[in-house]
């Protein structure tokens, strides 16, 4: 099963109170997954919501995931639904804001730091391992002294909400690329200037 399976984990914290949050862009990333595959999200052995599907006929098969727990907290769900599929983390890719890219940017990588990332860190930490797959989407820095703690938990801003659903797509067309035809291919299509 895990030769063309990928675990697509959608960083964020739980419950409504945190859905529209700057934070939770990998869930509404790997939402948009779902909507893709025609699958939705059901309760699990693990400590996350999963759906699985294939987003094209004989494509790979994703198994989509937003975990129950807090975003800082997230190694330990994400080693259990490794560990359930059977797959290495070099089959795991992790959908995450980055503070570090402008906004409504897409970036792809394999391994490296965290970046002071928590969620992150926890992941490495608790896989063993920094080199699964990260699809880095843009939400820019705070303005003016803005804590960026406060920052990642606010709602995204009315100019941002309108291009908000284009900067989902990308990412989830980034996701699909890298389950298609591999991080290189996928960061050259996805980096190159349009």
């Amino acid at each position: 099963m895990a030769e063309n399976t990928w675990l697509v984990v959608g960083l964020g914290n739980p419950g409504p109170a945190y859905a529209r949050n700057r934070h939770n862009v990998g869930q509404m990333v790997v939402d948009e997954l779902a909507a893709r595959t025609g699958s939705g999200f059901r309760k699990h052995k693990t400590p996350a919501l999963v759906a699985e599907g294939f987003v094209s006929a004989g494509g790979p098969k994703f198994v989509l995931a937003k975990l129950n727990s807090y975003m800082n907290v997230s190694g330990g769900p994400v080693a259990a639904l490794l560990r359930f599929y059977s797959l290495d983390p070099s089959r795991l890719i992790v959908v995450h804001d980055e503070l570090d890219l402008p906004f409504d940017t897409v970036r792809l990588k394999q391994g490296g730091g965290h970046g002071g990332h928590n969620g992150l860190r926890d992941i490495a930490k608790a896989a063993d391992s920094p080199e699964f797959l990260r699809v880095r989407v843009g939400i820019g820095r705070p303005p003016g002294r803005q804590d960026a703690a406060d920052f990642v938990l606010r709602d995204f801003a009315g100019a941002e909400r309108e291009l908000l659903p284009n900067l989902v797509s990308d990412a989830a067309d980034a996701v699909e690329l890298i389950a298609t035809s591999g991080l290189q291919a996928a960061q050259l299509k996805i980096h190159s200037p349009s």
